[in-house]
């Protein structure tokens, strides 16, 4: 407690530049709680809801974050955060929130000017591939803001918006612009075995203008990053037998398991060298003043090696990969694939249009289809032992080609009185459609490059749904807003299959239909103070990869279930908002129950994974935050939050042991604290803290042990940003990242102490 004390003894009366850029841009307007944006890039997020949003501007990224990918944005916004375990990590950067752990994916809804970026083909990390958002289809430089809204509150959104709605809104110049950014990043990295430095760079240029009715905008980045390992060959102590044959080895490391068992580590594995390549076009044409159109093209590419590191030794020091050996006096056996490596290649676009009317009068309307593709997306791994892997031999090539989703979504909004009106009246409908198909095949000649033969597994379907939704914002008193609607939803699963050499399995179509009620309330206690209460309903639906994903061969299997129930959640928060003249306070209470939780976890007593229904999670807590300007000296602004979430699960009848235990990797507390100084119009520094209280993995929480592989701990990270404008055009920066070189876990380790430079060109 002394530490989360330390870390907020500022929060609720500082503030940062958050909301520094709300109180002082003069494009917003604050009314019963609610930030109406009505100049620059509009958001996607319905802004005349009165529940809890925050966002962070271009210009404090800049300021405070050392971003070097998208999801660096949230940082440091309230109850939120992303597994981010390296630069570059494509398939493991999952968003945490409120009442969601790392673990959950599904949960929370991310996109970039209303296109899609979260990967709800699955959940989580399962199935041997991966269904974090496409954080690479934004680079940080082309951000113009970032707006999130807590919570399943819009009728808007699907039931995945249980957690949280993330807007990326990007850049679309109204002049000639152009940008050059370097960037670079140490990391020197000491954990068991493994003892060096490494490094990441990326770079980037964007160009875009305007001219008459015509606006575009062209982005491209290339990156090369080393991620520290992930994950490591290990062995139970107890496993080994007393004078067993085997190669007397050294070099392997003692260490205790997650919960508590001695074991050892034998080398590290799946240390990525990953370059990545994204570019973006945008286009715009105002076809009258009051009608425009958009086309956005994405396109990114990945290759990534995943290499392991022995630490075994024999007596003539040579590594050791495979067979018998001897540790200690006793005898074990290591597998062919203890240390494995893969080779992924990928290359994914992305298509999103949209004609949107903006008359601000009685009506408006939109059009907006997008396409996510995985034109190709494989991965190779040998079935032999290294050193003989490295050069070849058998294995297997994993392939998604043509999986991906598509979405197409008409929009209205009707203003009876005009803008300001009493009603304001916001409808749609639409369809959502994925499609996933994950084939696995035997590699006979060389698996780093020859062609797939026999079949070794295949899992896919398609799940879709049709919606229509409404919502009418109504000021019905001076100092009330109340926003009623509701959302139909008609899902389907269809086409499902998991296959394996010797079987295969079809499985029947399902459909099921719900509604979800929402509500919202505002009242304006005082000209300073204002009310909020929420309340929705979200439907998450069960995802391909958890209705026919099945996996087998690793450490864990997974087994799939086509007959998952969709989890239903009751969400509700109540909210006060003060105005402090220099920022914001705000204090929100939080509560959510949700049935038939969709959660992994494992069938007791056997190694086997799987998705189920979990009866019964209650969520309940307080989330605090505050913001505020020039504190103390002028250009010192400080901000903080702090969060309490008791998140257990209540009823759970496939798993007795985990009831009244903590959901998994939901912290009881969380917390941020940013000081920024602003020394000059040249110069700034920012100090902040990131906090984390306890997780656990399991969903019993048997894993004592959490600062270990497998496990989830705590953290406490301190971060430095040094930002110096050197004139109107280039400008520099240097940070650190877990200056304190706090050593953390989420299953995978995270990243130890990150130096990190910039240098930037803005015409």
């Amino acid at each position: 407690m002394h530490k989360i004390t330390v870390l907020l003894s500022g929060a609720f009366a500082a503030g940062a530049a958050l909301a520094q850029a709300a109180d002082a841009a003069p494009e917003r307007q604050k009314s019963l709680g609610v930030v109406t944006v009505s100049g620059g890039q509009p958001s996607s997020l319905p802004t005349q809801i009165p529940t809890t949003v925050e966002g962070v501007t271009r210009a404090q990224i800049a300021t405070t974050v050392n971003a070097t990918d998208a999801e660096d944005a949230l940082k440091y916004l309230p109850s939120l955060l992303v597994r981010k375990r390296y630069i570059g990590d494509y398939n493991h950067a999952i968003l945490s929130t409120r009442a969601s752990g790392t673990g959950n994916s599904a949960r929370s809804a991310v996109y970039a000017d209303g296109i899609l970026l979260s990967n709800f083909l699955g959940n989580g990390i399962a199935n041997g591939t991966n269904y974090a958002p496409r954080w690479g289809l934004v680079t940080p430089e082309e951000i113009e803001r970032v707006d999130v809204m807590y919570g399943p509150f819009s009728a808007a959104y699907p039931g995945n918006s249980a957690g949280a709605v993330v807007d990326y809104v990007t850049r679309m110049p109204k002049k000639l612009e152009a940008h050059i950014r370097l960037g670079y990043a140490a990391q020197p990295n000491s954990l068991y075995g493994t003892d060096r430095t490494f490094t990441s760079w990326q770079t980037s240029a964007s160009l875009g203008s305007r001219s008459g009715d015509w606006s575009w905008w062209l982005a491209l980045q290339r990156g090369r990053s080393e991620g520290q390992p992930q994950t490591f060959a290990t062995a139970l102590q107890s496993a080994g037998q007393a004078g067993g044959s085997g190669v007397p080895v050294t070099g392997a490391v003692p260490g205790r398991n997650l919960t508590g068992q001695p074991w050892w580590l034998l080398g590290s594995a799946t240390q990525y060298t990953t370059v990545q390549d994204q570019a973006k076009l945008k286009l715009a044409y105002d076809i009258t003043p009051q009608l425009r159109a958009s086309y956005t093209l994405g396109w990114w590419q990945n290759q990534s090696e995943g290499r392991s590191q022995s630490w075994l030794r024999d007596a003539a020091g040579n590594p050791v990969y495979s067979g018998p050996v001897q540790i200690d006096g006793r005898s074990y056996q290591l597998g062919a694939t203890a240390f494995p490596s893969t080779d992924d290649a990928q290359t994914h676009w992305m298509h999103g249009f949209s004609l949107k009317s903006r008359t601000q009068g009685t009506w408006d309307w939109e059009l907006v289809a997008s396409l996510y593709d995985y034109a190709r997306d494989r991965q190779r791994a040998p079935t032999t032992a290294l050193p003989q892997a490295a050069n070849g031999g058998a294995g297997t090539l994993q392939t998604q080609d043509g999986t991906g989703w598509n979405q197409f979504a008409a929009k209205g909004t009707w203003r009876p009185q005009g803008v300001g009106g009493e009603h304001t009246v916001d409808f749609g409908l639409g369809r959502d459609a994925y499609e996933l198909n994950i084939a696995k095949t035997a590699v006979s000649s060389d698996w780093r490059s020859g062609e797939g033969g026999a079949l070794v597994s295949q899992v896919g379907g398609r799940t879709s749904t049709w919606y229509g939704w409404a919502q009418d914002a109504w000021a019905f008193a001076p100092q009330w807003k109340a926003v009623l609607g509701a959302r139909f939803e008609r899902w389907q699963a269809e086409d499902g299959l998991s296959a394996m050499a010797s079987s295969r399995l079809a499985y029947a179509a399902r459909s099921q239909s719900d509604v979800s009620p929402k509500a919202a309330l505002a009242y304006q206690l005082t000209p300073q103070t204002v009310l909020k209460a929420s309340l929705g309903r979200a439907v998450r639906y069960p995802t391909v990869g958890e209705l026919y994903g099945a996996t087998s061969g690793g450490a864990l299997d997974f087994v799939n279930d086509p007959n998952l129930k969709p989890e239903k959640s009751w969400t509700s928060e109540l909210t006060a908002e003060r105005d402090l003249g220099t920022g914001l306070a705000r204090a929100t209470l939080f509560h959510e129950t949700t049935r038939d939780a969709l959660i992994s976890q494992l069938i007791p007593n056997s190694t086997v994974s799987r998705v189920q229904n979990v009866d019964k999670v209650r969520t309940v807590g307080v989330e605090l935050a505050a913001n505020a300007s020039d504190v103390a000296l002028r250009g010192l602004d400080l901000s903080g939050s702090l969060t309490f979430a008791n998140s257990k699960t209540v009823a759970n009848a496939a798993n007795p042991a985990s009831v009244g235990k903590w959901q998994p990797r939901v912290p009881r507390w969380r917390a941020t604290a940013l000081a920024t100084w602003r020394a000059d119009d040249r110069w700034s520094a920012t100090l902040a803290a990131r906090y984390s209280g306890r997780q656990y993995s399991n969903l019993d929480n048997s894993d004592t042990n959490p600062f270990t592989y497998f496990g989830a701990s705590r953290y406490l990270t301190l971060d430095l940003r040094l930002r110096w404008q050197i004139d109107r055009q280039w400008s520099a920066a240097f940070g650190i990242d877990n200056l304190n070189n706090q050593q953390f876990w989420a299953f995978h380790p995270y990243p130890q102490r990150t130096y990190h430079a910039q240098l930037q060109f803005d015409l």
